[in-house]
């Protein structure tokens, strides 16, 4: 890019991860839970994410300050010689399951004590709101943005993160169905912007698709 280029034609991309397969072997949801790492299969989705963006001109790499996000952004960064930078905008969304097994058939779900945190679907009651995630994720990827103008950055987040603010960017309600989330582990969700426009939003699984279901493994 031509350092006279105004800053208002500038091209810049943000790829926005999710992180890898993580270790989780009791099956809970562990949110903001500290110590959940990659499994294998995670370390080896991640690689593939450093990988595909290899030749890109990727100046920085930002990721949320949970271990699976941190871990995923470690190879990425690696690629091109930098250091992860933290961002605690990125970080997963809160929620009141924490810590609980949420599979369909059984845990908290079949359990009538946990149903008044499902009153509300569309906030949610049971956790942090879409909007507020939405904002924040926003915030964190106008702030890449800037620091990256005219180059790409990536952006490490989680599922529900990542998905929300793709709703929003592209003008659609924010509750949804997350059987139906576009986000699997370790895909890339890369926001084309001139200038401060947003042009474009493109979708891509170097590591292969996944369950939506599965939150994470």
């Amino acid at each position: 890019m031509d350092e006279n280029t105004p800053a208002n034609k500038l091209r810049t991309i943000v790829h926005v991860v999710r992180h890898g397969e993580v270790h989780n072997p009791n099956g809970v949801l562990y949110g903001r839970l500290p110590g959940y790492r990659l499994s294998v299969t995670g370390q080896s989705q991640a690689r593939a994410v450093a990988s595909a963006l290899a030749d890109h001109d990727v100046t920085h790499v930002i990721a949320s300050p949970l271990q699976r996000a941190q871990e995923t952004a470690e190879p990425i960064a690696a690629a091109h010689g930098l250091e992860v930078a933290t961002d605690d905008n990125l970080i997963e969304a809160a929620n009141a399951f924490e810590g609980l097994r949420v599979s369909v058939g059984d845990g908290a779900l079949g359990k009538p004590r946990h149903w008044w945190k499902l009153r509300d679907p569309f906030t949610p009651s049971w956790g942090e709101p879409y909007l507020q995630i939405a904002h924040r994720m926003l915030a964190a990827v106008n702030k890449a943005r800037a620091e990256a103008a005219g180059h790409e950055v990536v952006c490490v987040s989680h599922q529900l993160p990542v998905w929300t603010l793709r709703r929003f960017l592209q003008g659609e309600r924010l509750w949804h169905d997350p059987r139906r989330r576009q986000c699997s582990l370790a895909s890339i969700t890369s926001l084309v912007y001139d200038g401060d426009t947003l042009v474009d939003i493109v979708y891509s699984e170097p590591a292969g698709g996944s369950d939506p279901r599965v939150t994470g493994a």
